[in-house]
């Protein structure tokens, strides 16, 4: 099972708050077998590496750069971290602290160096599901199937999970009547299913909290509509697996809920793209990152899309929001587009981290305002 914690929007806004002299952003591709986490650990020391070598450039005293390695260094020797990891690792650390989120997807392996951190590929992570959960649920069959983009989907054991609806409520049948006779036919059956929904919702309680991914349903009618009735889980999707449960693989279960998974981020990017069209017409959106810029500084930005591969070096002015455009990335140079998303997501703002081909006329971002600027 891939070990995951995805941050959350509170969680983004308040990396993107923290300022340092040493800010120092580094995300390094993992894997979840632990007997070949040794090349990820290798990796990132020499990323750390990299880092030191871009802090001593900046004229950063080693007094500040030391408590940045032994931090990095205490993560790398800790082998109890590294015996539970997804498929990249991102860590954030300063002088001060360190922050890691173990993500589901790969993503570009970097260091970033400045006086904040670089945040943008998290949003892909955030804004696009690409790790979920399948419920295949039935009234004699119960399975939950991890999917993720990068491995075959799999079937995960479930501590206190019931095998079927009648085990569940003691019974040999869901159609059996209690002593005195009072439940019994569909009215017995109802009863019965709820209980076993309710045991099974239990059961994926510790699996799922504090979790965001969708979780899919693979079922049919009584127990589909019961089961959305019960289920504690926010994240339960709306559109299921057609013919339920059956007897479909966890492979063909994954590659059904994938279907799903892309048909739900399609809906959303044609939404949005709507939606700038319409605003566009009443000069409330843009794809120009000047204006991006200006909008995000003074919370004018609703809605902002960013092509996650993109990096423009340079500075965002904190009063005014005017860019100054960099040749390269450095310590004193940070990415305009990573600053424009970090403002709108402070200001209370959406953010989602897409592919270029997703954003309006092929730009770096596109924002969506709240009024016009």
């Amino acid at each position: 099972m891939l070990y995951v914690d995805i941050p959350t929007s509170a969680e983004i806004a308040a990396l993107t708050e923290m300022r340092s002299d040493a800010c120092v952003s580094l995300y390094v591709t993992t894997t979840p077998e632990t007997q070949k986490i040794g090349a990820a650990r290798t990796r990132l020391v020499q990323l750390l590496k990299e880092a030191e070598a871009q802090l001593e450039a900046a004229g950063l005293p080693k007094r500040r750069i030391w408590p940045v390695t032994e931090q990095v260094a205490d993560l790398i020797d800790d082998d109890d971290v590294w015996e539970r990891q997804a498929r990249s690792l991102a860590v954030f650390v300063t002088p001060e602290r360190i922050v890691t989120h173990r993500l589901p997807n790969h993503l570009p392996e970097m260091v970033m160096v400045a006086d904040r951190f670089h945040l943008k590929p998290l949003l892909r992570a955030v804004s696009v599901p690409m790790h979920g959960f399948v419920l295949a649920l039935g009234e004699n069959d119960v399975r939950f199937i991890e999917i993720s983009a990068d491995e075959a989907a799999r079937e995960i054991r479930v501590p206190g999970m019931p095998s079927d609806a009648a085990s569940a409520a003691g019974k040999a049948s869901i159609n059996s009547r209690n002593y005195l006779g009072r439940i019994g036919g569909g009215e017995g059956q109802k009863v019965r299913l709820t209980q076993f929904c309710r045991k099974v919702d239990e059961a994926l309680r510790p699996i799922l909290s504090g979790r965001s991914e969708p979780l899919i349903l693979a079922a049919v009618d009584p127990i589909l509509s019961i089961f959305r009735q019960v289920c504690s889980y926010s994240n339960l999707a709306a559109r299921v697996i057609e013919g339920g449960s059956g007897h479909d693989t966890p492979a063909e279960l994954g590659a059904e809920a994938r279907q799903i998974m892309d048909a739900r981020h399609a809906d959303e990017i044609a939404r949005i793209k709507d939606l700038y069209a319409a605003r566009e017409n009443e000069g409330r959106a843009t794809t120009q990152i000047a204006r991006a810029a200006r909008a995000a500084t003074f919370g004018a930005i609703d809605t902002l899309l960013v092509d996650i591969d993109a990096v423009v070096p340079g500075r965002v002015d904190d009063t005014t929001g005017e860019i100054t455009l960099a040749e390269t990335s450095d310590a004193g140079n940070y990415g305009v587009i990573d600053e424009i998303a970090a403002r709108v997501l402070a200001s209370g703002g959406r953010v989602l981290g897409v592919r270029r081909d997703d954003i309006p006329e092929g730009a770096d971002l596109a924002a969506i305002l709240r009024y016009a600027i």
